[in-house]
């Protein structure tokens, strides 16, 4: 299972995973979730201590990558398979994303 850090300001919210069958997850942190004054990560995936599951990468997560060319660069930079978009979201949204979230490799 491959497993990332989804930060907002640089403070853990929870982890994204995807699992050897191609399923993705997401959970909340404990400490974010108990913070009434946070925020969820987005409309579709409002604070909650239950686990969300789908077939495909979040929409919220797949926005935050490239289109078009600019995803083919990055995967030919990275040498990772255009299809793969749990590795190129968290090769590519570590720092320098558009707002305030963030996603990083959970090592």
């Amino acid at each position: 299972m491959k497993s990332a850090r989804v930060l907002r300001n640089g403070e853990l919210v929870g982890i994204l995973s995807k699992s050897e069958s191609g399923k993705y997850s997401f959970v909340y942190e404990d400490s974010w979730f108990s913070h009434p004054d946070k925020p969820s990560v987005s409309l579709t995936l409002p604070k909650s201590k239950k686990e969300y599951y789908s077939d495909h990468l979040f929409p919220f997560f797949f926005n935050m990558l490239s289109e078009g060319v600019n995803l083919k660069l990055q995967a030919r930079q990275f040498q990772i398979d255009e299809d793969d978009f749990f590795t190129l979201l968290y090769k590519t949204a570590d720092s320098d994303t558009i707002g305030a979230i963030t996603v990083e490799p959970n090592d």
